[in-house]
């Protein structure tokens, strides 16, 4: 996989959730702001999963097998999107809370696809 993409999806979860936190604890709710930031983090969790995929479909094999591969690749594609609708019903600070825990989740799964893939 590329290492690269890995860390600035990580990297870009990790400010996403900062920002968040940063309105949760103003008593905010994620505002159009926020969404813009969650599409873009979303975006790269998309390329991630198309790379992934096409790398799968060119033969090659992560360490820790496919199943896992694929169900990580999907889950970090869908964290932060179901956390941003999720905020949508909660429009108080915790709305922008759940956005933020989101991000912290996707930078998790990142490091562990790296270690599925056999970083």
């Amino acid at each position: 996989m590329l290492d690269v993409l890995t860390v600035v999806t990580a990297v870009a979860a990790l400010l996403l959730a900062a920002w968040c936190g940063w309105a949760a604890y103003r008593d905010q709710p994620t505002k159009d702001w926020h969404f813009i930031g969650m599409a873009v983090v979303t975006l790269l969790a998309l390329v991630q999963l198309v790379v992934g995929i096409v790398q799968l479909a060119r033969g090659e094999k992560p360490e820790q097998g496919t199943t896992v591969f694929v169900a990580y690749l999907l889950g970090s594609f869908a964290c932060v999107p179901a956390a941003g609708f999720l905020s949508l019903g909660e429009r108080t600070r915790w709305g922008s809370l759940t956005v933020a825990a989101s991000g912290v989740v996707l930078a998790v799964l990142e490091v562990r696809l790296f270690d599925i893939w056999g970083g």
